[in-house]
């Protein structure tokens, strides 16, 4: 068991990889950001953006996948007030959109923007979601397959020359061996760990066609041979965090959980992630159950990097609050794909990972264990 000597990421991060001191790829990045010629960057990413403007043969210059979430909103006042960028964004509404996520989505269109919204159709969508459910112990899988790719579909459709992604994992999450690399170059989004496996183990999904699947995959070779371009914003700016752009889309309009949430129900302590679908909590519990860490570990080890928390106070919100998940999200997503109690938990038991152990009835997970022993 390996945990980062300055944040406490583990290993048992897919993709993960530390230096021999022990230091892990995200913290790497934070520490490669004081060396970056970040004027150079932004020079670069002016260019992007004027290369954008003379070659579009459409009504826009770039198109934006958006939640209306912190990151989004960031990207889309971004491109349009900085980069001077005519946009068309694109929402892929998620199952079970939450309050916050209508409202914030709402917020970003009385911002002032075009927005396409997308939800494919909602009976195959469950049967997809089933079947990430019992093969991948990974419920939104398929969301992402259709939030990625509804972008590059709509840059096809309307000829837009420039695709924004916000965050490459590659770089934020140090998980650079998943194929994703960690340049600025997001046509590759395909090959994140998530999409990779690709789109097309769902035409064996039974009731499922290969045309119900138009808005979960996209071509990006003739992508490329039409000349767009696909861009992580992250790679460009200084500036980006998670913490400053839930700051900055604040101040914009965004909306995030009440100061009294409970913490407990979602598994963290932070009030701007995952706001728009509850899908998105009970995946946190699956993921924790797999890897041995939850959104809360991925939510310290950002703060840390940005010196907002110490170790001490990070191991303690992980021990106190990582892989918690309300009964509400467990029991909603059971109705959701129509199973009982009894069968979630039978499935997820055959996905637990090698890190946890059962001693005296209880499962002990080997990454607490580890960060317990750091505390004393």
């Amino acid at each position: 068991m390996r945990i980062c000597t300055k944040c406490i990421q583990p290993d048992t991060r897919p993709g993960i990889f530390f230096t021999d001191d022990g230091i892990c790829g995200a913290c790497m990045w934070e520490e490669e950001k004081e060396e970056i010629d970040w004027a150079s960057r932004e020079k670069e990413l002016q260019d992007i953006a004027e290369c954008a403007k003379k070659t579009t043969n459409s009504n826009y210059d770039c198109v934006i996948g958006v939640s209306g979430g912190k990151d989004s909103t960031k990207q889309a006042l971004t491109a349009r007030d900085q980069l001077g960028l005519r946009c068309l964004l694109v929402n892929g509404e998620p199952e079970g959109i939450t309050e916050i996520g209508r409202y914030n989505i709402e917020n970003l269109k009385k911002l002032g923007f075009d927005v396409i919204s997308l939800r494919p159709n909602p009976k195959v969508m469950r049967l997809l979601v089933k079947h990430d459910f019992y093969k991948h112990l990974n419920p939104v899988k398929i969301t992402e397959f259709s939030l990625y790719a509804s972008t590059y579909i709509m840059a096809d459709k309307f000829d837009i020359p420039l695709i924004i992604q916000g965050e490459n994992p590659g770089l934020s999450l140090g998980a650079s061996l998943t194929g994703v690399g960690t340049d600025s170059n997001a046509m590759k989004a395909d090959e994140l760990q998530t999409l990779s496996s690709g789109w097309k183990e769902y035409v064996e999904v039974e009731g499922v066609e290969e045309k119900d699947l138009y808005f979960f995959h996209y071509d990006r070779k003739k992508l490329e041979e039409k000349g767009c371009k696909a861009i992580w914003l992250n790679y460009f700016l200084k500036e980006w965090s998670n913490h400053n752009n839930a700051i900055f889309s604040k101040e914009h309009g965004l909306r995030w959980r009440p100061e009294n949430f409970d913490r407990e129900s979602i598994g963290t302590f932070l009030p701007y992630f995952q706001l728009d679908g509850d899908l998105t909590q009970v995946n946190q519990l699956l993921k924790y159950i797999k890897f041995g860490f939850g959104q809360c570990m991925d939510h310290v080890c950002y703060d840390m990097r940005e010196n907002r928390l110490s170790r001490k106070d990070a191991i303690e919100l992980v021990l106190e609050l990582d892989g918690h998940c309300s009964e509400f999200y467990i029991k909603n997503f059971c109705d959701y794909i129509d199973i009982d109690i009894d069968t979630f938990w039978n499935t997820v038991e055959k996905f637990r990972g090698e890190m946890w152990n059962k001693e005296n009835e209880e499962w002990k997970n080997s990454v607490s264990e580890e960060l317990k022993k750091q505390l004393d």
